[in-house]
């Protein structure tokens, strides 16, 4: 009987668990990535998990501690290879990422960046050229 009541607990606990996960999600609440390297696939989700930290949600970047750059029709995004290699191997504030995402990844974030925020370049960044990137 002992057994029954601590699974019937254990399922209830579970359940509880899945609801509290689907109702942050439902709030829009941030998914954390894992370990060392970043989980989220699409330009939008590691913009917003790893990126608007710094540049802010509205891309307009922020002042404080540092100075994080604006994105929003950002000259400095024209040239695709400037963004790839930023976001491989960071520069001044900006911390490298080389390490925590993939090149797929990479070129997700870079064409994310490079079609939001009032930026309209057309040229698509390949997994390819984050890889080259890296050498």
């Amino acid at each position: 009987m002992a057994g029954r009541h601590n699974h019937a607990a254990f399922c209830l606990a579970a359940l509880l668990a899945l609801v509290a996960n689907i109702a942050a999600a439902q709030e829009g609440q941030r998914t954390f990535s894992s370990g060392y390297r970043f989980v989220e696939m699409s330009g939008e989700e590691l913009y917003n998990n790893v990126c608007r930290g710094c540049h802010m949600m509205d891309g307009k970047g922020a002042s404080g501690a540092g100075s994080y750059p604006s994105l929003v029709a950002n000259p400095n995004l024209a040239q695709a290879g400037y963004p790839v290699t930023l976001v491989v191997r960071g520069r001044r504030a900006m911390p490298p990422f080389g390490d925590m995402m993939n090149d797929a990844q990479v070129a997700a974030v870079v064409n994310y960046l490079r079609t939001h925020f009032g930026n309209a370049y057309g040229d698509v960044v390949t997994a390819q050229d984050a890889s080259d990137a890296r050498h």
